[in-house]
Parts: C-alpha cells; structure tokens; sequence
C-alpha cells in the first residue's frame, strides 16, 4: 500500500489481491459509519464480511531464510515432520516461521523507508526544500509553489518556512518509522529467543511445550499491542480526520480458562487460528501506518524528469512523423539507406578488410617471400650490370687489368676522377672525351640505389601490414568490447547484494559491519540496564543475519563453505552467546569466508 502525499486515501501497492480489498472496505466501512447512524449500519455489514472473508483467507508462505533457533534433532526431525511430530507440533514450526518470516519483511520494509528519510534529513535546507517542491508529484509542486508565492508577496519569509515544513515532513517520517522498528525488533527478539528457550521442551515433550510456547507468542503479541497503543496516543496518529482510515492495533487475546495439561488438540488448533489472526492484524496495521510514510515512488520522486522525457519523446514523435511517409515524405527512408550504407561501409572497413588482412598476413607469408625475393633479384641484376659497367671503365681509363672482386666504391672513385677531369674541358669531352659515358655511369647508379631504397620500403611496409590492420579494426573492438562490459554489468547484476561483483560483494559486507554494530550495541545497552533496547538491538541483529543468509547462501554452496558460513550465522543469531564471542565469529567471517572478502580470490 502507499499513501498520495496529498490525499488520505491509500493507493494499491503489490500487497496482494485479498489484502486490497480487505484494506478498501474497512476504509469504506469507516467512513460510512462516520457519516450515517448506528442503526442504518449493522456491525455485519457487506463491508466488513468482505473484509473479514479476505483477511481470513490463507496466509502465503514466506520462505524464511534465517532458520529457527531449534535444536539439532529438531532440526533433522523437521525434515520429516509428519513421522516425528503431531499435527499441531508441525503447525507450530509454520506459526514460528510465518511470524519470524513476516515480521523481518516488515523490518526490511521499515528499514528500507527509513534510510531514504535519514539520507533526506542529512541534506542542506536547499535539498530539503527541492524535494517538498519538486519529489512529491505535481499536486505538491502546484501546491507549494503557490504557497511560497503567497508567503512573499505578503512580506513573510516564505523560504524559512519552507525549510521548517520540510524539516517538520522528514522528521515525522524518521520518529514514526524508527518507533516501529524498535517495537517490531523488539517483538521479533522475543518471539526469537521463546523459541530458543523452548526448542528442547518440543523435541522431549511436544504435547506440553506447545500451549507454553503460544502463550508466550500471545504474551507478545499483547505486549507489542501496548507499545503500538501508548506511542499511538503519545504521536496522535490516526486522530486527525486525513488519517480516521488507521483504527487502533488490537489481537484477539488467548484463553488461559484451563492448565497447559488440560489443552485439547482443538484446544491448539483454536490457539494457531488465533496466532494467525493477531498476525494478519498486524500486517495489515502495519501495512497502512508503513504506506503513509513511506519513500515516494520512483514515478513521484522523478516525475519532472518522466515529464521531460515524455515532451521529448512526443515532439520525436511528432518530427518523426512529420518526415515520414504518412506526410508524404521519404526522408526515414532516406535517412534508413544511409545509416545501412554507412553500417555496411564501417562494417567492409573496420571489420571485414582488417580481418581479412590479417589473415592474409598470418597465411600467406609463403607467396609473399617469394615476391620479395623476386624482387631482390632484380636488384641485384642491376647491381651486377653497374659492376661491369664500372669494371670496364676502369680497366680502358687505366690501361691496366683489375680483379673480378675490385669492390664498386673503389672503380666509382676512378670513375669521379675522370668525371672531374673531364668536366674542365666539356667540349672536348662530350666530342671526344669519357664525360657522357661517366654520366651514364652516375645514372645507373643512382637507378640502383633508388631500387634499393624502394626494396627496403616495401620490406618495412610489408612488416607492418598486420599492424595496419589492427589499427583500422581498433574503433570495432572498442565498441564491441563496450557492448561486452554492458552486458557483463547487466548480467552479473552488480548493484544488488546478491550479485558476484565488486559492489555486491560491498554491500555484503557491509551488513556484516551493520551486524557488529548492532551487537556492540546490544552489549553496551546490557551493561547499562537497558533490557528493552538491547532486545531491540538483538531483533536488528536477527534482520541483518536474515539479509546475510539470503545473499550469501548461492555463492558459498558454490564454493563449498555454506555448511560453515550458516552455523557461524546460526551461533550469531543464539540468545545466549557472549557478544564478545560473537564479534570474534563476525571477524572470523570477515576473513575466512570468500564470498564476503573485499575482492575475489579464485583465478
């Protein structure tokens, strides 16, 4: 259920079918029995027999994942209840269950509700004033702005009391959802340690232990329901008109007409009935109370963004449909073929022809050496005639023969000489001289070198080719290595505590640090005599220990440490354990255990 933060009347929530219309008719029953008579509404009105047909109906099951504090044989009986215990023995594990289990939910629910109240109250008077503003859905924003605006123009500091509404809202909201806490953890500790006092009377002697254990849960209940009552009273909820739909929290008080041995199987089943009816009570109470302050909605808190984003998206509808063909225009069509053109153009560039590059490089190296020494053999033609070439000079410009090894550098010097000598006189030596055939040979030469140059060029190209292709096909493996972390991120679910991620594995421990913290507590409020709020402390402890369960319990069977992890939770949850016993177990925990290290260490 949730509550409009203008308006008295609950809005649904996901709390179930049976549980709406139980919670509408009450509301309509009431208020009609405020507006007409007495008479003209029986007390077995339409109404309410649907209400109570609804609320009656079949509570459904929570798996509980912090188990009960029973003994090791009533553990390995309950694996076979209908062998090891009578009906009404294997009902009570159910009651204990669907009480713990129901009042944790409850506590999550609180909890959840009271850290974004906390983290509000904790924000500038700026923050503050945003959020009357601008969180609480557009009646609110209509509403406060016009406010405001009276406050100024009539010369009143309309921001100061902004500021002290605002304050006056998220305080309300911590003192009512913290009070609920403590009354809720402090039945669930109770309840808790009844069971633990209690679980070996059930395995010995089921038939007597069962009437003391539900006057103990009934005992309880009456207690809570005078918690409830006085901090109802004191915090005058539900005696405003905008909340007349809250009625008081009352149970339906157990029997003690006759001793425990005197209970009859009727006598107990009467007695569960009862227990259920006090706890769909208490749901249902809770429901309501919880709803009126809890945390707006995501669609509330975000509604100006939700709103921006539905004008965009209308005026994208609109441009859209302005350039398509139903206006007559092909410009989508246009815009479609240029984006697969573009698609397939990036596509042959970076991923086609660079892969196909390297494969030819990995492949075909063989058909590429022999290229190259195809090339090389050119060269060395060339080389060879320039030898000769220089050789034959040499030996007609000396007059003398040189050996077949003379090396070139040695016959170009011969060949310069000449070239200088020659050049003085350049008539004569172009008529009649060696100038032209020196020219020539200075031709060749440089034919030869550039051959060279362009031999070596292509050996260096040809060596970096693979690395050209991996250069052309880096910006597709950036995306497709992006789009890969995407869907890691959104698959491993890192956000939630049970996910296999550094984050999930934050939050993990950090309930176990919210663990420690609440037995530190418990401790120090039993050295001062605070019996209530260390029982408070200890139910916290139970909630945190039910969350650690959950989270923990797929990804230590994983890694074979859950049969040790779960009885290191179960000695944390046991009434009597020393606190300082228990914070060793926490530290012990921290760092035996995989699934709670600060990082993971299996390669």
């Amino acid at each position: 259920m949730e509550v409009s933060p203008d308006s008295d009347f609950p809005l649904p929530s996901n709390e179930g079918e049976g549980s709406l219309v139980s919670i509408y008719s009450n509301y309509l029953y009431n208020r009609l029995r405020s507006f007409l008579p007495a008479s003209l509404l029986p007390t077995d009105g339409v109404l309410s027999r649907i209400a109570n047909f609804y609320g009656s109906s079949r509570r459904r099951r929570r798996k509980t994942c912090l188990p009960l504090p029973l003994p090791s044989a009533a553990a390995a009986a309950s694996l076979d209840r209908s062998s090891a215990f009578t009906p009404e023995a294997c009902r009570i594990f159910d009651v204990m269950e669907d009480i713990i289990g129901s009042t944790i939910q409850n506590l999550h629910r609180i909890q959840k509700h009271l850290d974004f109240w906390q983290f509000r109250a904790e924000g500038s008077n700026a923050r503050k004033a945003y959020f009357m503003l601008c969180e609480r859905g557009p009646y609110a924003f209509a509403n406060g702005s016009a406010q405001l605006l009276r406050d100024c123009l009539a010369d009143v500091s309309g921001m100061q009391k902004l500021y002290s509404s605002a304050s006056s809202h998220i305080s309300e909201r911590i003192s009512v959802l913290t009070s609920l806490r403590y009354f809720l953890a402090t039945f669930l500790a109770k309840v808790y340690m009844d069971v633990d006092k209690i679980g070996e009377d059930l395995v010995k002697d089921p038939e007597n232990s069962l009437p003391a254990l539900l006057l103990a849960i009934n005992e309880s209940f009456m207690k809570l329901e005078a918690s409830i009552a006085y901090f109802q009273s004191n915090s005058q909820i539900g005696s405003s008109e905008q909340e007349s739909y809250l009625e008081p929290l009352m149970f339906e008080k157990l029997s003690e007409v006759k001793n425990i041995s005197q209970w009859t199987d009727h006598d107990i089943r009467d007695s569960i009935n009862l227990v259920y009816e006090n706890l769909r009570r208490l749901d249902s109470y809770l429901s309501v109370l919880v709803s009126k302050h809890r945390k707006p909605r995501k669609v509330t808190l975000y509604w100006i963004r939700y709103s921006c984003g539905i004008l965009g998206v209308s005026v994208c509808s609109l441009w859209l449909l302005r350039h398509s063909k139903l206006m007559g225009s092909s410009d989508i069509d246009n815009w479609i073929r240029e984006a697969k053109d573009s698609a397939k153009s990036f596509w042959n560039d970076h991923v086609e022809q660079p892969v196909l590059s390297i494969r030819d490089e990995l492949f075909e190296t063989f058909r590429k050496r022999q290229k190259g020494a195809m090339e090389r053999e050119e060269v060395q033609l060339t080389a060879d005639s320039l030898h000769r070439t220089l050789l034959a000079f040499s030996e007609q410009t000396t007059g003398k023969r040189f050996p077949e090894n003379t090396s070139d550098q040695e016959m170009l010097e011969i060949v310069m000489t000449r070239y200088e000598k020659e050049l003085m006189h350049p008539i004569q030596g172009l008529v009649g001289g060696e100038l032209v055939r020196a020219l020539l040979i200075q031709v060749q030469k440089l034919k030869l070198d550039i051959e060279e140059a362009m031999l070596e060029l292509d050996q260096i190209l040809r060596a970096n080719e693979i690395n050209f292709a991996i250069l052309a096909a880096l910006p597709a493996f950036f995306i497709s290595l992006a789009l890969a972390m995407l869907v890691r991120a959104w698959l491993k679910q890192d956000t939630r505590a049970e996910g296999r991620g550094r984050v999930a594995r934050i939050q993990r421990r950090l309930l176990l640090v919210e663990i420690e913290r609440a037995i530190m507590q418990m401790q120090n409020f039993n050295n001062q005599g605070l019996e209530n709020d260390a029982q408070c402390m200890y139910g916290l402890v139970l909630c945190f220990l039910d969350s650690l369960h959950c989270t923990v319990e797929g990804h230590a069977k994983a890694t074979g440490e859950w049969i040790s992890l779960r009885q290191d939770m179960m000695d944390l949850a046991k009434p009597g354990l020393k606190p300082d016993h228990k914070l060793l177990i926490t530290s012990r925990m921290e760092r035996a255990y995989d699934c709670l290290s600060p990082s993971s260490r299996r390669s």
